[in-house]
Parts: C-alpha cells; structure tokens; sequence
C-alpha cells in the first residue's frame, strides 16, 4: 500500500501531537513535515529540496497566515495548486466552510471531539483521496 506524503500545521501544540501520532500509526501516511504556523507551512514549501507532499492539513486558525492564508497561497502557485488542502477546525460555521471550499480546500473537516480519534480521521482520509493522489 502506497503511503500519502503529508504535511501538518496545526498551532495547538497537544492536538498537534496527537494528530502526528493518529497518522503516523494508522500506517498509511508519510508525515514531510509537522509545523505550527501558516508561515512555517510557506517556508517549508518554497525551501528548494524539500519534498513536496500529497496532503497539507491545515488547521484554520492559526496566529499570522491561516489555514485560508496557506490555501489561498497554494492554490495560486502553478507549482503548487495541485496539492489537495484539507482544513480541520473546530468550528462548523457555514460561512467559514463555504469560504474555504470556495478558495479551493479539498475539504473542510470539524475535528474530532478526542484526541483518539485521529486514527479513525486518519483511515477515512486515505480511503477518500488515495484514488486522487495516486493516479
């Protein structure tokens, strides 16, 4: 089975953690690269000779770029703008998900209530996109 390259930015530093260990344990992901800030997402994909990723997960609200700050920038880099963005927040304001679909997210997902979730986020994840990546 074919791992995703994924790159995370989550700014919490617990839900960070355990979002890297969700998916690195579920076997079916490659983590490039765990970052706390929109900027660090920037700066990890213009530094030449990092790996791009398959996957960025973004959370929404992060001090300095947002997740709609990364997506908005991804989606309008040719390099770039093919990599899907999937924005987690704990939020389900219709607004705010309207927003990120509309400047491109792949999808906007409500985090899970528990840290021990992840896992689960994590298999239903690869099975929805690995189609996309992969081909």
């Amino acid at each position: 089975m074919r791992k995703i390259k994924l790159l995370i930015a989550e700014n919490d530093e617990d839900e960070n953690m355990f979002m890297v260990e969700g998916f690195s344990e579920s076997g079916l992901f490659e983590l490039l690269a765990s970052v706390e800030t929109g900027d660090e997402v920037l700066q990890y994909l213009n530094t030449p000779g990092n790996q791009l990723p398959d996957l960025i997960l973004t959370d929404m609200n992060m001090p300095g770029k947002t997740g709609l700050d990364i997506l908005q920038y991804i989606k309008n880099q040719p390099e770039l703008y093919q990599i899907p963005v999937i924005v987690l927040s704990t939020s389900s304001t219709r607004s705010v998900i309207n927003k990120c679909m509309q400047a491109g997210a792949h999808s906007y997902l409500v985090k899970p209530d528990t840290f021990m979730e992840y896992g689960k986020m994590a298999e239903a994840i690869y099975q929805k996109i690995k189609d996309e990546i992969f081909t």
